[in-house]
């Protein structure tokens, strides 16, 4: 479970048994979690964050993307 980034309390990550899903990245703050796509940047899917700070985590998203994919295509290949 390779963690790409830690900001404040989220963790960004993604599994590494993941290969073949596009390009996504986790994050994970105490037991609220969320999935988003990155290309194109959509949250696909969350469990426990209010709106509010998924709006806070998409723009987070948004900021470092391109380290996102870097990290997904360094590990995956792509």
């Amino acid at each position: 479970m390779p963690t790409v980034l830690v900001l404040g309390p989220y963790r960004f990550f993604f599994y590494s048994n993941e290969y073949g899903d596009p390009a996504h990245i986790h994050v994970q703050r105490d037991s609220a979690a969320a999935k988003f796509w990155l290309d194109p940047l959509a949250l696909a899917r969350s469990r426990g964050f209010a709106a509010s700070e998924l709006n806070i985590l998409h723009r987070l998203v948004a900021a470092h993307r391109t380290t996102f994919e870097e990290a997904w295509n360094e590990y995956f290949g792509g």
